[in-house]
C-alpha cells in the first residue's frame, strides 16, 4: 500500500506553550552547551567511542522486586498480554459496535484484571463479550460519570474557551472527569472552573521536545542519527514498510520532509521522505532490521540487539520499557494516561500517552526522542513488541541523566510518548518490521 506523500508543513502557531514553560523535545543540538528548563535542544557533549553493535540477544528484564508480588518478569508480563488482547478486543466491539457509553480501560496487571469502565448499561453485545473473555482474564465492568465522547467533547469546549491557559490535557480513563496542566497553575484553574466535569489541575507540568552511537545498514531501532540540516540529535524507533519499501520509524520533531539522516560518525542513513506533525511521527527511508537496542544504561558495553515480536496497542496501567541511543534501555515504567493532546508554542500533538519511571530515575531526556517505546514479550523477555516512539519529557520532572551521555543534557522521570496507533493513522498501510 502506498503511502500519501504526507509533508512536514509547520502548522499554524497555537500560542498554548511559551518558551518559559520548559516543555522539552526530547532531542540534542550540537553547538555550545546549555542546560535550563526551557524548551531548548540541549547540546550533546563530543562523542566517545562506544562498541560497534553486538548481534547477540540478551533478556529485558528490570533488577529488583517484581510489580503485583509476582514470582519473575515473566509471569507479570503473560498476566499483561492476556489483559491487552482482551482490551484490544473490547476497543475493536466499541468502535464497531455501540460504543456510546463507553469510557476507558485500565490494564491492572498488578491486580490481574482488566477493567472496563462504561457510563450507563452496557449493551447486550459487548456485554456477551465481557462474558467470554472472562473465561481467560478477570474483567471488570465498573460505573463510569462520564463517557469518553462526553469527556471529548468538553475537552473541546474548554480548550477553546481557555485562551491558551491550557498545556494539556487528558480523559481520566476511568471515565471520572479530566486532568489538564498549564503553565500558571492560578489562571488554568480559572480557566476550567465552569467545567460540565470534573477536572485535575496538575502543577508544575512542562513538557518539551527531548545512538546506539555506530549503526550500520540494515539499522536497527535506538540507534542514534544526526540531521544534517539542523545538527540535531534524535533516536531511531522502528523498522516499518509499506508497499515493498521500508523506512525507520522516528520523532516528527527531529526535521522536515528533505533533510538527510545519518549516523554520529556521518555515514547515511536515508531522507527524511514523510512526517506528520501532529502525531510526531516520521518515516526515514532507509534499509533497516527488526531488532532494537536494548542493552540498559548501567553496561553501555557490550551492546546488544532483540528482534521486533509485532505491535502492542497502549492503555494505562500498562509496564513498558523505552530505549533511546542517548539514555539506554530503561524499565519499571507504567502507562499512567492515554490520548493526551498537548499544545506546544508552534504546534499541537494529538493522542500521546503518559509514562513515568516508577522508581523515580531516568526514563528518557533530550537525545532519546523517537527511540523505541516497547514491551518484552513474556515467553523470553527477549522478543519486544512496538508500542510507540519518545516524544516529549517532562521537564519539571528532571532527574540525573543516564546512558552514554549523562552530561549536557536534560533527563526526566516523566515521558509523553507517540503510540503506534498513531503511526498507523498517520501512515496507513505500514506495518512494523519484525525480526
Amino acid at each position: 500500500m502506498k503511502i500519501p506523500p504526507i509533508t512536514s508543513k509547520a502548522p499554524r502557531s497555537t500560542g498554548r506553550l511559551a518558551v518559559a514553560l520548559g516543555v522539552a523535545l526530547a532531542m540534542v543540538a550540537m553547538g555550545a552547551a546549555q542546560a535550563t528548563a526551557a524548551p531548548v535542544p540541549v547540546p550533546a557533549p563530543a562523542l566517545t567511542p562506544v562498541p560497534v553493535r553486538d548481534a547477540g540477544t540478551r533478556a529485558v528484564e528490570p533488577a529488583g522486586r517484581v510489580p503485583g508480588g509476582f514470582a519473575s518478569w515473566k509471569d507479570l508480563l503473560a498476566t499483561q498480554e492476556k489483559l491487552v488482547k482482551a482490551a484490544d478486543r473490547v476497543t475493536t466491539a466499541v468502535r464497531t459496535q455501540d460504543g456510546t457509553g463507553f469510557a476507558g480501560i485500565i490494564a491492572a496487571p498488578e491486580n490481574r484484571e482488566l477493567r472496563v469502565y462504561w457510563k450507563g448499561d452496557i449493551p447486550e453485545r459487548v456485554s456477551a463479550l465481557v462474558g467470554r473473555l472472562r473465561r481467560d482474564v478477570p474483567v471488570s465492568v465498573l460505573p463510569a460519570a462520564h463517557s469518553a465522547r462526553e469527556l471529548e467533547s468538553e475537552t473541546d469546549r474548554l480548550v477553546r474557551a481557555s485562551g491558551g491557559a491550557i498545556t494539556s490535557i487528558a480523559p481520566n480513563a476511568d471515565g471520572s472527569g479530566l486532568t489538564v496542566s498549564g503553565a500558571d497553575y492560578g489562571l488554568t484553574r480559572s480557566k476550567v472552573a465552569d467545567s460540565a466535569v470534573p477536572v485535575t489541575v496538575e502543577a508544575g507540568v512542562t513538557p518539551a521536545p527531548a545512538s546506539r552511537w555506530d549503526d550500520a545498514a540494515p539499522w536497527l531501532g535506538g540507534a542514534a542519527w544526526r540531521n544534517t540540516g539542523t545538527g540535531r540529535g534524535c533516536s531511531t524507533g522502528f523498522a516499518v514498510t509499506a508497499g515493498g519499501t521500508s523506512w525507520m520509524l522516528s520523532a516528527a520533531h527531529c526535521g522536515s520532509v528533505g533533510q538527510t539522516a545519518t549516523d554520529p560518525t556521518g555515514q547515511v542513513i536515508g531522507p527524511i521522505t514523510h512526517a506528520n506533525t501532529s502525531r510526531d511521527v516520521m518515516l526515514i527511508r532507509a534499509g533497516t532490521a527488526g531488532r532494537v537496542y536494548n542493552n540498559n544504561p548501567g553496561t553501555v558495553s557490550p551492546e546488544f540487539s532483540n528482534p521486533v515480536a509485532g505491535t502492542s496497542a497502549s492503555y494505562v496501567g500498562m509496564w513498558l520499557c523505552t530505549s533511546g541511543a542517548y539514555s539506554g534501555t530503561i524499565c519499571l515504567c507504567q502507562v499512567k494516561m492515554t490520548n493526551v493532546t498537548i499544545y506546544l508554542a508552534e504546534s499541537v500533538l494529538y493522542g500521546l500517552a503518559l509514562l513515568e519511571n516508577s522508581t523515580r530515575k531516568n526514563v528518557a531526556g533530550q537525545g532519546d526522542s523517537g527511540g523505541p517505546v516497547e514491551t518484552p514479550e513474556p515467553s523470553s523477555t527477549t522478543r519486544q513488541s512496538a508500542v510507540g516512539v519518545i516524544s516529549l519529557i517532562d521537564t519539571s520532572a528532571q532527574v540525573p541523566c543516564t546512558g552514554y551521555v549523562v552530561n549536557g543534557r536534560i533527563c526526566s522521570w516523566r515521558l509523553y510518548y507517540s503510540p503506534w496507533s498513531n503511526a498507523t493513522a498517520a501512515f496507513p498501510g505500514i506495518a512494523v518490521v519484525t525480526g
